[in-house]
């Protein structure tokens, strides 16, 4: 898993070289000469402070650009500090497992949590403009293409925390942002059925988060790495859709074709509809056709045959970006962040070796 922002795994936030540290309430009463309860008085409107302290006070919030502790003030004021989350799905296990994971979180550090789920026929920037204008902060789970139109149109001075796919290599996304190295994982599970025998993997994909071509994505990318290091040219890549129906229609054509022998999945919902496919058309699995399917979701532990796939930490990943969050809102705040679990791929009875 990855991270970038303002928090770093397993340890306290730091600045990176060159990046002065954001200004606490301890920095602002140094500067004004006065005691850190003094500040958190001024900050937060209490009348009992002299107009002359009130003013030392506030200069030396403008000097510093010291942001209020969102915590703090929730606490003192009993006012709810709100995370708004904006995604186009809250449906597929990556999604609600995400959601998860921040719900969770926000919780634990006294935020409330909503939800907004955008669709391609809204005014995507008045939708940004509405989300932000509730205060507290925006995470954007940007899996997907519309996600990622979303992350766009976030204004730069507004709070924001992002759930990503694995930008290119040496690329980092403009914004705080999190993410897992999908790219990687598919290119083990691509090379794990190469290795038990298979001549090529075919691939059922996922539509990209960018781009035009639905083969642009991270998994995609890593199923092409394995095949060419292999020296076997990826055959064209099949599936225009998320869900089974998806994996089902092509799972129906890939399996006219006795050459195909190993497939992968963009995710497990696919790869349901491809188990489907198969049995349909009386291929075994996997004794005719090994079938890896991607992201562990709750059904595929109990599929027939039981589905090998790669597990993906979308809980941590939630976690982690509202901790990236956090951080921004809670400047005084030494945050220990959370650590998703890396990708790693499950066995279980869906692969094995060619001809078995």
């Amino acid at each position: 898993m990855h991270v970038t922002g303002h928090t770093s795994f397993g340890g306290q936030t730091a600045p990176s070289a060159g990046q002065r540290r954001p200004a606490s309430i301890r920095d602002v009463a140094q500067a004004a000469g006065v005691s850190y309860q003094t500040v958190s008085r001024v900050i937060n409107g209490r009348p009992n402070v002299k107009a002359e302290t009130r003013g030392r006070v506030e200069a030396a919030v403008r000097a510093l650009g010291f942001r209020r502790n969102a915590t703090a003030f929730a606490l003192a004021s009993g006012v709810t500090r709100a995370v708004t989350v904006l995604t186009s799905n809250t449906v597929l296990h990556g999604y609600a497992a995400t959601l998860q994971g921040l719900e969770e979180a926000s919780r634990s550090a006294g935020y409330a949590l909503g939800v907004r789920v955008v669709t391609p026929e809204d005014d995507l920037d008045r939708t940004v403009a509405a989300a932000a204008g509730t205060g507290g902060g925006l995470v954007v789970i940007g899996y997907d293409r519309l996600g990622a139109a979303v992350l766009d149109r976030v204004p730069a001075q507004v709070p924001c925390a992002a759930l990503v796919e694995a930008p290119a290599p040496g690329r980092t996304p403009g914004r705080p942002a999190v993410w897992a190295d999908d790219r990687e994982a598919a290119r083990t599970a691509t090379a794990h059925l190469l290795g038990l025998g298979h001549g090529t993997v075919h691939y059922v994909a996922l539509p990209a988060s960018t781009g035009n071509r639905r083969t642009a994505s991270p998994r995609a990318e890593g199923w092409r790495q394995a095949l060419r290091s292999a020296g076997v040219t990826p055959p064209p890549p099949s599936g225009r859709g998320w869900d089974a129906q998806a994996g089902y229609e092509a799972g129906t054509r890939l399996a006219r074709n006795p050459a195909v022998t190993a497939i992968l999945c963009g995710n497990d919902d696919l790869a349901l509809g491809v188990l489907r496919a198969l049995h349909h058309a009386g291929r075994r699995v996997p004794e005719d056709v090994s079938v890896i399917g991607f992201d562990d979701a709750p059904h595929s532990a109990f599929l027939t045959p039981f589905l090998t796939t790669v597990r993906m930490d979308f809980h941590g990943l939630g976690r982690a970006a509202f901790g990236l969050l956090r951080a921004q809102l809670d400047t005084d705040r030494q945050e220990f962040a959370h650590t998703p679990a890396e990708p790693t791929l499950v066995h279980r009875e869906s692969a094995g070796p060619r001809g078995s």
